[in-house]
């Protein structure tokens, strides 16, 4: 039976590492990445900022999370566990998993402590070059600040700030219906 696990947490929270070795630990089963969505708009792109988004950034947010969630039932219909990662914060949490047809729908919310995202993020960016928090960025603490005061408190929420990866998913998979919603 296909079911469906909603990864979400802020930049460097772990989302895209926890969502592939969940998704390898499942069969048959398919990650889906909403950052996908957003990168698939070539001109017009509207980023979503750290303070009052324009209204056109918002909507673009919006069918960025419908389009991951239709896609998340479109491989759930075919037969595969789907694990749909993204950075869904706010409302919008609830209003994705809404969307998402397809149960069990387990929402799985990363919330390392700020410091243990700060070293995930310069761990990154010494490995991979990748950058999440630029000067002038949205702070750390203040983007979880915002996590933990304007997500709604659906699903499991984890503080892995001292697990590992294998750690964290052996959880996941324990407390699954903890998850669900």
């Amino acid at each position: 039976m296909a079911e469906v696990f909603v990864v979400t947490g802020i930049q460097a929270s772990g989302k895209s590492t926890i969502a592939q070795a969940l998704a390898e630990r499942l069969e048959p089963s398919a990650h889906v990445r909403g950052d996908v969505f957003r990168r698939m708009v070539v001109n017009g792109r509207a980023e979503m900022g750290p303070a009052d988004p324009p209204p056109e950034a918002v909507r673009q947010l919006r069918l960025r999370h419908a389009l991951a969630a239709s896609t998340t039932d479109a491989y759930a219909d075919a037969g595969f566990t789907v694990v749909l990662q993204d950075i869904i914060l706010g409302i919008h949490l609830p209003e994705t998993v809404a969307a998402i047809r397809t149960r069990p729908c387990h929402v799985v919310v990363l919330a390392p402590r700020p410091d243990a995202v700060r070293r995930r993020d310069q761990a990154r960016q010494t490995a991979r070059g990748k950058v999440a928090y630029r000067p002038g960025d949205l702070d750390i603490a203040a983007l979880d600040d915002q996590l933990r005061r304007h997500t709604p408190h659906i699903g499991l929420w984890l503080d892995t700030s001292e697990q590992t990866v294998v750690e964290t998913v052996a959880e996941i998979l324990a407390r699954r219906s903890e998850a669900a919603v």
